[in-house]
């Protein structure tokens, strides 16, 4: 049985239970539910920005949150889930900036915003996306990342075939290119780098490079 350390739980647990341990308790039906938990989240990004993972848990949270820990419990089982909960506000996020890439000039156009999208979400907040980074290799959070992986290849298949490739050309290449840039990006977040035109102009080579010249 997995080491329930790594999932910040006390005992051991079942997959189900951890799975419950990683599921919102309900959703909020009203503004005022959403605002709620839209605080929560936001303030679980700030402590994890301000005093990074060893002081995030459910109290500090609720504090920076302005909200009792009771209504943090009335959503959220466990910080764990909490934390599911931001990744997936960052991402996505992340995933509807990419998606809007498409209204760009040309598809050289969108790829390049596409890139700049991925640089921002990483250098926008850098300490929060660095510190999710490592949330996202120690929660069982496979499934979530997959369905990103996917969405992002798809937006990126569909540019492909915009700019002129065939569609096994496309299926090939799309998921190499997400490599490039999360690979580029996320190690750039690691190293703490800061300058996003610097980072951006590295991944488009890398990128533009990469791709064959019959791409628009």
């Amino acid at each position: 049985m997995s080491n329930p350390s790594h999932f910040g739980l006390a005992y051991p647990v079942t997959k189900a239970a951890r799975d419950d341990a990683l599921n919102p308790r309900k959703s909020p039906k009203q503004l005022r539910a959403a605002a709620t938990v839209a605080a929560i989240l936001e303030g679980a990004a700030r402590i994890l920005e301000e005093r990074g993972l060893e002081a995030y848990n459910t109290n500090a949270v609720a504090l920076r949150a302005g909200v009792s820990v009771g209504s943090v419990y009335q959503y959220f089982p466990t910080k764990e889930a909490v934390t599911r909960a931001l990744i997936q506000r960052e991402t996505g996020a992340l995933l509807a900036e990419v998606e809007a890439c498409a209204t760009a000039a040309s598809p050289r156009e969108a790829l390049e915003a596409m890139i700049a999208a991925c640089v921002a979400h990483q250098l926008r907040r850098p300490v929060l996306a660095r510190l999710l980074d490592l949330e996202e290799a120690r929660l069982p959070l496979a499934d979530d990342l997959r369905d990103l992986a996917q969405s992002l290849v798809s937006a990126l298949q569909r540019n492909l075939l915009w700019g002129g490739l065939d569609s096994a050309a496309a299926r090939e290449i799309a998921p190499d290119l997400l490599a490039i840039v999360k690979g580029m990006v996320d190690a750039a977040g690691q190293r703490r780098e800061t300058d996003a035109g610097a980072l951006g102009a590295r991944v488009r080579r890398a990128v533009f490079g990469y791709l064959p010249d019959a791409f628009g």
